[in-house]
């Protein structure tokens, strides 16, 4: 696929380019097909929600929203394969806010998968944590263009716009990722509880290198989709739909680690930078002014 000119790659669930009705229709009463906690979409406003589940980045779709990860709950039965045995009885449950010893928040869990027995009581769980990607730019911009006239919209150029939106995988693995490890992460790292996470496949080739494990050595599991591009029956037109693609397996300890530690550059270059700044302070001195009487 060569590279798009049209940012967003899906609205409200479908392509751009899809002006079905089925798809009108997700436009027209912003609902989430993706399984959200209430039918319509809810991102970022409840009243104008920002119905942006993917975008492009290099010609693929890059997954925004953390609800596009929950179609067809194929993340849940994922991370049921780590966490449990094939026999086992289990239930989800989302959103389950996780404290520390003190009483304080240290964050939600995205979903918790959860073992019980034939009475019905928890014997085990599992925490499945969700990591869609950050955007840089501006994304609602073309999103309001678009759904003025989707049809007209669909193939326009924004490329050369300075609000265009691309994925900040940076941010997204600093700012997200590794502070969800280390906190939330951490808690139930110390309870001997392990950890699936859910993630893009470009977001998953853009972090660091991490030590992989066996499956039964593991305390991670990283669980890598991919937005596959299909017509499934009964369906009008193609649309994207959540594949997985990879899965690794990692010990807790390093993960964050290598995510949150830079990647060194020359200190040859920095000291050129330093030296290049001297010799430009040291031609151009700053003209330093007493003011008499300040008060």
């Amino acid at each position: 696929m060569t590279q798009q000119i049209q940012p967003l790659a899906e609205v409200f669930g479908f392509l751009v380019s899809d002006l079905s009705k089925k798809a009108d229709r997700y436009r027209a009463n912003r609902l989430c097909p993706f399984n959200n906690k209430v039918p319509s979409c809810t991102k970022d406003k409840a009243k104008s929600p920002l119905g942006v589940c993917s975008i492009y980045h290099k010609g693929k779709p890059t997954i925004t929203c953390p609800v596009r990860f929950r179609e067809e709950w194929i993340i849940a039965d994922d991370a049921a394969s780590f966490f449990f045995n094939e026999s086992t009885s289990w239930s989800s449950l989302t959103e389950v806010r996780l404290n520390d010893i003190n009483g304080k928040s240290a964050g939600n869990i995205d979903m918790v998968l959860v073992a019980y027995d034939d009475d019905g009581k928890v014997k085990d769980f599992g925490a499945l944590e969700v990591q869609a990607v950050y955007i840089s730019g501006n994304v609602r911009e073309p999103f309001e263009r678009y759904m003025r006239n989707p049809k007209d919209q669909a193939s326009a150029d924004s490329a050369g716009d300075s609000y265009y939106p691309r994925p900040d995988f940076l941010s997204s693995s600093r700012k997200r990722l590794a502070p969800q490890l280390l906190f939330k992460g951490g808690i139930l790292h110390s309870w001997n509880k392990k950890i699936a996470v859910a993630i893009d496949k470009s977001f998953f080739s853009m972090l660091p290198n991490i030590t992989q494990v066996s499956k039964s050595e593991a305390e991670i599991a990283w669980f890598i989709y991919d937005l596959v591009l299909t017509r499934e029956k009964g369906e009008e037109q193609e649309r994207y739909h959540l594949k997985k693609v990879d899965e690794v397996y990692t010990r807790f300890e390093p993960a964050p680690i290598s995510i949150t530690s830079p990647n060194p550059g020359n200190i040859e270059d920095f000291i050129k930078l330093l030296q290049d700044k001297l010799e430009e302070q040291i031609e151009t001195p700053p003209v330093n002014k007493t003011i008499e009487r300040p008060f």
